[in-house]
C-alpha cells in the first residue's frame, strides 16, 4: 500500500531560507532544526535551512507565512518524507 501525503498527515520538510533564521524563532513550530550557512563570498548572503517534522500542511502554511512576515525570501520546500 502506498503512502500518500495529505492535508492532515506529519511529514518532514527541508526548508531553505535566505537570510538568518534564530533557533528560538523555530522552537515556536516545534522541533525544527535551524542551520545557517555563511558563503565564503561576501557578496552572498547567508542561507538558513530549516529541517524538522510538521505536524500538518496547516502548519508547514503558518510556518512559512510567519518567515515571510519576517522579510525572509523563500528559495525551497523539499518534502522529505512520512513522519
Amino acid at each position: 500500500m502506498e503512502n500518500r501525503l495529505s492535508f492532515t498527515s506529519r511529514a518532514y520538510y527541508s526548508i531553505q531560507l535566505q537570510g538568518v533564521l534564530e533557533q528560538i524563532w523555530a522552537n515556536q513550530f516545534g522541533s525544527l532544526e535551524v542551520l545557517t550557512f555563511h558563503s565564503t563570498d561576501s557578496q552572498r548572503p547567508p542561507v538558513t535551512t530549516v529541517v524538522g517534522e510538521v505536524v500538518d500542511q496547516a502548519a508547514l502554511a503558518g510556518f512559512l507565512n510567519f518567515v515571510y512576515d519576517l522579510g525572509m525570501p523563500l528559495l525551497s520546500v523539499t518534502y522529505l518524507g512520512d513522519a
